[in-house]
């Protein structure tokens, strides 16, 4: 048997949008259950968002350190960000956040996962991308500001990480799908046979 998730819709019999924010919305939908009933399901519209797990040459990966206002945290996570532009490239989105967030950029890029963050509540999704051969990147700092101005940089050892996320010491989605993924792989068929770059996305098309 081939384990894969598969698309499938369910009638929506009506829909409204009570909250509209700057970045995302949330929707109600009245869903006809398999048995006829009819529910409202409530979520969170989400543009979508790339992460990048790099990792230098010394096996580090490249984290921050940033205050997360819903659940009161400064969390350690991976380069990430929106997709602000719908059908943007992925790999466009990911090289820009590396660049903005660590002012690094990289010559080998590979998907490492595809994910719903929160698939009960929201419809995010979310590619985390291998980045190797890093470098520091051309030209002035980004400009941070609000909870980017208190950011913090490192390079963390992957077997670090790995601990820290067994632990229950870190606990940000990205970097923990990102850095299992990671051990998971090398364990596998090796980094190399990771899915190329702009490998196709159903959650979220885009032309390369």
């Amino acid at each position: 048997m081939t384990i894969k998730d598969t698309p499938e819709e369910w009638e929506i019999r009506g829909t409204k949008t009570p909250f509209t924010g700057k970045k995302t919305s949330v929707r109600t939908d009245e869903v006809v259950m398999p048995g006829g009933a009819v529910v409202s399901r409530d979520y969170q519209v989400h543009p979508g968002s790339v992460a990048v797990l790099a990792l230098d040459d010394a096996d580090r990966v490249v984290v921050l350190r940033q205050y997360r206002h819903p659940v009161r945290q400064k969390l350690w996570e991976i380069p990430a960000g929106l997709l602000d532009v719908p059908g943007e490239n992925p790999l466009h989105a990911a090289q820009r956040e590396l660049y903005e967030e660590a002012h690094v950029k990289a010559e080998d890029w590979r998907v490492l996962a595809d994910v719903y963050t929160t698939p009960g509540g929201c419809d995010e999704a979310v590619r985390i991308f291998l980045a190797r051969g890093l470098s520091e990147a051309e030209g002035d700092r980004f400009a941070v500001e609000d909870e980017e101005a208190d950011m913090e940089l490192s390079r963390v050892p992957v077997d670090e990480l790995v601990r820290g996320v067994l632990a229950g010491e870190l606990q940000n989605n990205c970097l923990v799908v990102g850095a299992l993924s990671l051990v998971a792989a090398r364990a596998g068929d090796g980094l190399d046979a990771l899915r190329p770059a702009e490998a196709p996305w159903p959650a979220r098309p885009f032309e390369a």
